[in-house]
């Protein structure tokens, strides 16, 4: 029998009003080995709250939690994308925490048997350096690809900073892409991130209209379709996936990476699906597997109910501006009792308002997401007396 749980929230006018818990048995799923669909959770990273060097040089990591965390996608069935924008990379994850985090978790990985993908990018580069070229950002590259390649982990190819500055034209993308992709030793993954996600990423393949940028990228794709595992796109726009996805060569996967839409597209239509390589998975893990496996089984009425509600919660935590959905996914862990605080890299924590944290809960709770309700209580009960609504 359903337990009553309540909570006296506060409304943006500071009036209150007492919330019930929807969902008091949420679904504690461990998943297993996913037979039709290949699903990466971006994952992110547990700051270390006392840090030595203090917290706004984002310097510390909790390591335990941190690597935890990935063990516990491991056991929902997930692959893990590691060191990623959901990671703060670029954004409290610098290069250097970045190396420690991949070789960590690749160790880990292979310790249970668990798929590792890891972030490549030129972020060991200063992109105010102005002395930067094509040659500097193809060798930051590959000194990244080597080091990830080392350490037993898949690749993602993530888009770059520096690149995007640099770059004058597409045929500079195809330079670079091209040479990088020449000297891997296994099949990669690209990644096409999107302006919300990073605004210094605006124009990336030398267009800003998107039609012709696809363009750029899927000439890539079809030269190097050999050294290419697949794509994933985080742009938010589900024709524009859907439309490149028909157009990608054979053998080579698309993995979405839109989380608005990523019920349909996973799913897909008569013409093809696509794979998922998320951040929301990262959050959404339990309910997530589920759906996924219930999709392997052609279930596909089952699929929809469970992810159905997951896409409000996605859509609060991917809003505008988007680049700071980091902080939402952390928050969830932090109810779900997989970290003992609410501290991020940088003090992002503070990226959104305690109406934000409000409506997240809510919404993680009508998803089936709060996997021990009394401590999700207690823990926004903390929120909301550091916030002086208590």
């Amino acid at each position: 029998m359903k337990t009553t749980r309540n909570i006296v929230l506060p409304t943006s006018n500071k009036e209150q009003y007492s919330y019930e818990l929807a969902n008091t048995e949420p679904i504690n799923f461990v998943g297993k080995s996913l037979e039709k669909r290949k699903a990466y959770a971006a994952s992110h990273v547990v700051a270390d709250p006392l840090p030595v060097q203090g917290e706004i040089t984002g310097e510390a990591i909790d390591w335990e939690a941190t690597l935890n965390y990935r063990h516990y996608l491991w056991e929902h069935g997930f692959g893990v994308a590691e060191a990623m924008d959901t990671a703060q990379r670029g954004m409290g994850l610098d290069y250097k925490l970045a190396k420690d985090l991949i070789a960590r978790s690749a160790k880990e990985a292979h310790s249970v048997g668990g798929d590792i993908a890891s972030g490549v990018g030129t972020d060991q580069l200063d992109i105010n350096d102005l002395s930067l070229n094509l040659e500097k950002i193809e060798k930051a590259y590959l000194e990244q690809c080597e080091f990830v390649e080392k350490k037993g982990s898949k690749i993602i190819l993530m888009s770059s900073r520096a690149l995007a500055q640099v770059a004058n034209k597409p045929e500079d993308y195809r330079q670079v892409y091209g040479n990088i992709l020449s000297n891997v030793k296994h099949p990669v993954i690209l990644h096409w991130l999107g302006e919300m996600f990073d605004p210094n990423l605006q124009g990336y393949w030398g267009w800003e209209d998107l039609d012709q940028a696809m363009e750029v990228c899927l000439s890539i794709l079809h030269e190097y379709k050999h050294k290419i595992d697949g794509i994933k796109i985080s742009l938010l726009d589900e024709n524009l996936e859907i439309k490149m996805r028909r157009l990608l060569p054979e053998g080579v996967f698309m993995y979405t990476g839109d989380d608005f839409n990523y019920p349909s597209l996973i799913k897909g239509d008569e013409q093809g699906f696509s794979h998922a390589l998320l951040g929301i998975f990262n959050g959404i893990a339990p309910v997530a597997a589920k759906a996924l496996q219930a999709l392997d089984r052609g279930d596909i009425e089952s699929y929809d109910q469970l992810l159905e509600p997951t896409v409000p919660l996605a859509r609060h935590i991917f809003q505008t501006p988007t680049f700071y959905y980091k902080s939402g996914l952390t928050f969830l862990a932090f109810l779900n009792g997989h970290q003992n605080h609410f501290k991020m890299l940088g003090g992002h924590e503070s990226a959104r308002s305690t109406m934000h944290y409000i409506e997240l809960f809510k919404l993680a709770d009508r998803a089936n997401l709060l996997r021990v309700p009394d401590l999700a209580i207690h823990r926004m009960k903390e929120l909301l007396s550091l916030a002086g609504l208590r």
